[in-house]
């Protein structure tokens, strides 16, 4: 756990040069825009729109990179279960959608369902082995939960492709761009998530004990910090992250068992892009890898923007390998 400190810490930190990371990312991404908007050979409407939706979409991918970058950040553990659980909450919400809910009631009864969930998992499956220091064991149980998962929903759903009817139609316009009002929603709503999770590690006893055990497990054991309870909450937070973003895309995203997997690499790339351990970071690399995927499909269309992705996810960790928020090791 050594060197994981940026659970919740100062967003100010500087970089090397002095100067916060985040101003230097937006920064470039304000250089890169204007050249686009000058140079780049698009209609300026169609960018608009390019950017406005992959803000929408950054708002998302933040909120399920958050959960995984807190998981890590405490616990040491790569969650290779973070997909499958966002499809599960996903599913929850369409059950509960079938039976007669709003899709935003059900979202809100799967959050402390997936956080029950994520407890359980951590405390009889993962507590031991985390505590033990093992490397190997954790991430062959979330890889195991993984597969669990999706072929459990396979048995009960189908591989049919579902869908859940948006709550809420029409758009609304932003800056000349259309924007469908369950992406606005959802971005809000991962947005309030986001500064709601920050204020908790920053404010309560709980986000202390959670920052003291990030820092130092062994340390904040031997001030009275109970290990097994901090981890299994731990767990549970960032179960319930997913199942908020779950609930959240699932208007306007079509429901296979596998839907969640095609997530998880944009995940991993955002918690590393941001530095392992850091939420700001996670928040600020969901935005930048939505405007990527987004933009970068005006030029390279269908899935040739995630050479883009992974040209920028590159760059950075070329510039810097710790991450834009990470703590050097």
């Amino acid at each position: 756990m050594s060197g994981v400190t940026s659970v919740a810490t100062n967003s100010k930190r500087p970089s090397v040069s002095g100067i916060n990371p985040g101003v230097l990312v937006v920064g470039a991404i304000v250089v890169v825009m204007a050249l686009i908007y000058l140079v780049g050979g698009k209609d300026q409407g169609l960018v608009t729109q390019a950017v406005v939706s992959g803000l929408l979409l950054g708002g998302v991918y933040a909120l399920i990179s958050v959960g995984l970058t807190l998981i890590f950040g405490v616990l040491g553990i790569v969650n290779f279960a973070q997909g499958a659980m966002l499809t599960m909450s996903m599913y929850i919400v369409y059950a509960l959608s079938t039976a007669g809910l709003p899709v935003y009631v059900a979202t809100i009864i799967a959050v402390p369902l997936m956080f029950v969930f994520g407890v359980i998992v951590q405390a009889s499956l993962l507590t031991k082995l985390t505590i033990s220091g093992s490397h190997d064991g954790p991430l062959l149980v979330t890889l195991g939960l993984s597969l669990l998962i999706i072929n459990v929903l396979l048995m009960i759903f189908g591989g049919r492709p579902k869908d859940v009817e948006a709550p809420i139609d029409g758009s609304l316009s932003i800056l000349g761009a259309v924007a469908s009002w369950p992406r606005v929603i959802a971005f809000v709503g991962a947005a309030l998530v986001a500064v709601a999770l920050t204020a908790v590690l920053k404010r309560t006893p709980l986000g202390l004990s959670i920052r003291a055990v990030a820092s130092n497990s062994e340390g904040a054991k031997l001030v009275g910090v109970d290990i097994g309870r901090v981890y299994a909450l731990t767990f549970g937070i960032g179960a319930a992250c997913v199942a908020v973003a779950g609930g959240l895309m699932t208007p306007f995203t079509s429901l296979t068992p596998s839907v969640g997997e095609q997530f998880t690499i944009l995940a991993f790339i955002i918690v590393v892009l941001g530095g392992l351990g850091s939420v700001v970071g996670a928040m600020l690399g969901g935005l930048v890898i939505g405007l990527v995927q987004t933009v970068g499909a005006l030029y390279l269309p269908g899935t040739g923007s995630l050479i883009l992705v992974f040209a920028v996810f590159v760059l950075v960790l070329f510039l810097k390998p710790e991450g834009l928020y990470g703590a050097r090791r």
